[in-house]
């Protein structure tokens, strides 16, 4: 296999990254478009939070891929701007966009927990975009480091590295089957939210470890500083939300 893998539509030729986040775009958007029907605040209401988080989202994304990259300032600017015009970064998106909707309920009066029905557009949205970022090769820089296990994949430099975007996909996937069981449980509105970003900011932070990421400080990355962030913030919220309570009745 020959990285990028284009897509050929007739005589236009598809950048597989351009490709499939679009499509995790507008099947994400298309699913919580569907979910929010089933949503308790009004529909305007539903549409301000909708726009906090994608403002917030953005906002996030684009600081943490900056920070993600520091060492780009001395070693490659002009790379270090490529990035930062096109790069993103999940757990920038999902932090950011989580205070962009705390900012916007405080600002419209919403008290209620609002998250549940993001929980599977976005799983399913990270899956279909991981599909492009594996798929784009060495210039997406969302690979692993070197490996000598027997599925490792040479994305064009001769070095046989960790496949970080299938793990993730394969995450996901997993993550969608624990969901649909502890929907079979005693849940609290906002916990399926809680239970999904605790469980991916934990897997992002482990499996940084095994991509050739600057890490300044303690031998962390950026994104894994942030999601230990996001762990904290979350701290109180573990034990109960991985305690699975059968429903009465």
């Amino acid at each position: 296999m020959t990285f990028p893998v284009y897509f050929w539509l007739g005589s236009l030729r598809i950048h597989p990254h351009i490709l499939f986040e679009s499509l995790a775009y507008a099947i994400a958007f298309r699913l919580l478009l569907c979910n929010v029907r089933k949503d308790a605040i009004a529909p305007s209401q539903r549409s301000s939070v909708i726009l906090g988080g994608m403002l917030g989202a953005l906002i996030g994304a684009k600081v943490l891929v900056a920070l993600q990259h520091l060492d780009l300032v001395w070693q490659n600017p002009q790379q270090l701007g490529l990035l930062l015009l096109q790069g993103k970064t999940v757990v920038g998106a999902l932090l950011g966009g989580l205070i962009g909707v705390e900012i916007t309920k405080k600002i419209i009066g919403v008290h209620q927990s609002t998250g549940d029905v993001f929980v599977y557009p976005l799983i399913v949205g990270t899956a279909i975009g991981r599909i492009g970022c594996f798929l784009t090769g060495l210039s997406d820089r969302t690979y692993g480091i070197a490996t000598s296990l027997p599925w490792g994949v040479d994305f064009g430099d001769g070095i046989l590295r960790h496949p970080t975007q299938l793990y993730e996909i394969l995450f996901c996937i997993c993550l969608i089957f624990v969901l649909n069981l502890r929907r079979r449980y005693q849940y609290r509105n906002g916990d399926l939210f809680k239970f999904y970003l605790i469980s991916y900011l934990s897997f992002r932070f482990l499996i940084d470890f095994i991509k050739p990421d600057f890490h300044p400080l303690l031998g962390l990355s950026a994104i894994q500083i942030a999601c230990l962030l996001g762990l904290v913030y979350y701290y109180r919220s573990i034990p109960q939300l991985f305690y699975f309570k059968p429903r009465e009745g």
